[in-house]
């Protein structure tokens, strides 16, 4: 009896694959980066008028670590079942956190209100895993410009969603909702679309593909290739997956292979680098500017350092697979560095300070790329999601700390020395980089 894990996939067969997979995600992506955005734009205003501008910041933060902690059941997930379901399962998450958010403003609840936005960082999660379904089946060679352009297609949804925040707004006032509750109600239809469409259309799934060819492949790395595998041999993945889906046995993986750290590290290095620097500079522009200005200022310096982090991801991924997953990371490195030279030196000079912040999200671009996809070709396929859903956790949490603590930081010491202790963060990451090897073929060496 043959299943969708072990039916026998011919590799001619995985070409037109790749491109229907990627051809969805990209639309997919669309859809959930609308969503999440379209939610954002407005969640700090709304939180402040449910539960206070004190704590406004708080529920924004919920958001940010309800992503990380939704990684750890859509890994689960993704183990025993693929793709499909899991990122089915983070948007339908991020859906009824949305859901909960708009009946938290309805009724006044400050607790529902943060566990809305814990589970709407279901749709976040859903947009950074959706990056990994990219590379399941891409040629080496390709890897780090198909998971760059899964990465783009965010940034279509992002700028797109602002535009529709105040035309949800007017359009479910009329069905009795309060000021700012439509975005949200918005949110949850864009999660429930992208959802449906993977469960409908993400078929066949590419990482149970990729599993298959995996162990078809190995007879042949055992010099045996006119032997059929039997069937239990190609089911072994997912067993061996169930048992170990957890975020302990991935770190056991991740702790014997360099390039897996080194790409881990990247992401979340690159991660706190950039959230530490960006949520403080509103408030540095606060500093220069008045009531009147602020808010403009904040968003077109803000707009620039978007645009930095996945305008260019294209070419950061082209990029990645000519010079090589180390190299660009190194560059990346470089980037924030520079980053937070000219941000931190700036004063109150805004060209200047938005300088900074286009190259800090230029700098984020290339350890976010580039660790990818170093951290994906380093782990086999049977425990890949547990790895790449470990170090979506890291990241998230990584983020999160940072985005509490350069508060404090930025209280008791100021802008500047912020941006010095950012630059300090990515020293450890330098020297990984430089003692890392090279990471043989998951489908060689397993």
């Amino acid at each position: 009896m043959t299943t969708e894990l072990t039916a026998p996939v011919a590799a001619p067969d995985v070409a037109p694959v790749q491109r229907r997979t990627l051809r969805l995600l990209f639309g997919t992506q669309i859809i959930g980066g609308i969503g999440v955005t379209i939610g954002i734009a407005v969640g700090a205003l709304l939180a402040a008028r449910v539960a206070g501008t004190a704590v406004a910041g708080l529920a924004q933060s919920a958001a940010v670590v309800g992503g990380a902690l939704l990684a750890v059941p859509v890994t689960r997930i993704m183990n025993a079942h693929g793709r499909r379901p899991g990122l089915a399962f983070a948007y339908l998450a991020g859906a009824v956190g949305a859901v909960l958010v708009v009946l938290a403003t309805v009724t006044r609840s400050v607790p529902l209100l943060f566990l809305g936005m814990l589970f709407f960082g279901g749709g976040t999660a859903a947009n950074l895993q959706a990056r990994y379904a990219a590379v399941d089946l891409a040629e080496p060679a390709r890897r780090g410009r198909q998971l760059s352009l899964i990465v783009w297609a965010t940034t279509i949804g992002a700028v797109a969603a602002p535009n529709f925040a105040a035309l949800a707004d007017r359009t479910t006032s009329g069905w009795g909702l309060p000021p700012l509750a439509g975005p949200f109600a918005f949110s949850a239809a864009a999660f429930v679309l992208a959802a449906g469409v993977l469960l409908a259309l993400l078929r066949p799934d590419p990482l149970l593909t990729a599993r298959r060819l995996a162990a078809a492949a190995a007879p042949v790395a055992t010099g045996t290739p006119d032997v059929t595998p039997p069937a239990e041999a190609v089911a072994a993945p997912a067993r061996t997956t169930r048992r170990g889906a957890g975020m302990r046995a991935a770190w056991q993986v991740v702790r014997g292979r360099p390039a897996a750290r080194l790409g881990i590290a990247a992401v979340a290095v690159g991660h706190v680098v950039m959230v530490a620097v960006m949520s403080m500079t509103p408030v540095r522009l606060g500093e220069s500017h008045g009531d009147a200005d602020v808010l403009r200022v904040v968003g077109i310096v803000l707009s620039l350092h978007i645009a930095g982090m996945y305008a260019l991801s294209p070419l950061v991924g082209w990029l990645t697979d000519r010079l090589g997953r180390r190299a660009v990371i190194l560059t990346g490195v470089g980037l924030l560095l520079a980053a937070c030279a000219v941000a931190g030196t700036a004063g109150h000079h805004t060209p200047r300070l938005s300088i900074g912040l286009v190259l800090l999200g230029l700098g984020w671009s290339g350890t976010m790329v580039a660790g990818s996809t170093l951290l994906s070709e380093s782990v086999p396929a049977a425990v890949r999601p547990s790895v790449q859903g470990f170090s979506d956790l890291t990241m998230g949490l990584a983020g999160a700390g940072a985005a509490a603590v350069s508060g404090f930081v930025m209280r008791a010491a100021g802008y500047p020395v912020l941006t010095l202790l950012a630059a300090i963060a990515v020293v450890p990451l330098v020297a990984l980089a430089l003692r890392a090897v090279p990471a043989s073929a998951p489908d060689e060496e397993d």
